[in-house]
């Protein structure tokens, strides 16, 4: 039986009314293989996927002969980008946000454009999968029934220094990111504000060279020294029992 006029208009204006999604989706910090099947099903079945690094997300769609279209989507083009993804997102379609490794918005841009999306009524779904925080904190052998993420300190010392200080009383275990270049500065500040503490260090998490260093602040400054440090390090420092 043929629809009305009056339900062709109304199916028209729901088809139009219907919001795209925002997936969240988490992809590897390091071996391909690190990535969960729903996560390759929708990067197949979305529209669009927004990449904080092009050429490091084509890497991975190309290994699994994924052929989805990307666009950037990063620090530096946020302010722009965002508002021109949410406009696509309210027409219908449907985008998936990866960031450069790991889970979008820790400690990257993507937390902009999923509050932005959110305010305008989009759904924003979570596709879980691996976290350099939570993988370093998983080996750590610190404890984990507390536990505080900082990601990146901030670059000016004073600020850094004091908030250093304040972490130091709360009595969890402390989650850092930081650039190998600033990690020996990060040690040597932490030593002189908290005292000779427990931590890891963990990097190049799940690569071929992975490695973690495990003792006091000292010692592990000791094992690094010298050294040529490379990749994003992340640090599990213990504050508890101080």
């Amino acid at each position: 039986m043929p629809l009305s006029h009056h339900s062709e208009q109304a199916k028209e204006r729901s088809l139009q009314n219907r919001k795209g999604r925002l997936y969240i989706v988490s992809t590897p910090i390091g071996n391909l293989e690190d990535i969960t099947l729903r996560a390759l099903r929708i990067l197949r079945e979305v529209d669009l996927i927004a990449a904080e690094d092009t050429r490091r997300t084509r890497k991975l769609l190309t290994h699994y002969q994924i052929h989805t279209s990307v666009t950037s989507y990063h620090e530096y083009n946020k302010d722009i980008k965002g508002p021109s993804l949410v406009s696509s997102l309210k027409k219908g379609t449907n985008i998936a946000l990866v960031s450069d490794a790991g889970t979008p918005g820790l400690s990257d841009p993507g937390f902009s454009l999923i509050r932005l999306a959110l305010t305008h009524g989009i759904e924003a779904v979570p596709i879980p999968g691996v976290s350099a925080a939570i993988t370093a904190l998983s080996i750590s052998g610190l404890p984990t029934h507390t536990f505080t993420f900082i990601g990146f300190l901030p670059r000016k010392k004073g600020k850094r220094l004091k908030l250093l200080s304040q972490l130091s009383q709360e009595g969890r275990t402390l989650i850092f990111y930081e650039s190998p270049r600033r990690i020996l500065n990060l040690l040597k500040e932490l030593l002189s504000v908290t005292g000779d503490i427990e931590v890891v260090l963990a990097r190049e998490m799940t690569k071929m060279h992975e490695q973690v260093k495990r003792g006091k602040v000292s010692e592990v400054l000791e094992q690094i020294k010298g050294g040529e440090i490379r990749g994003e390090v992340t640090l599990i420092v213990s504050c508890q029992n101080r």
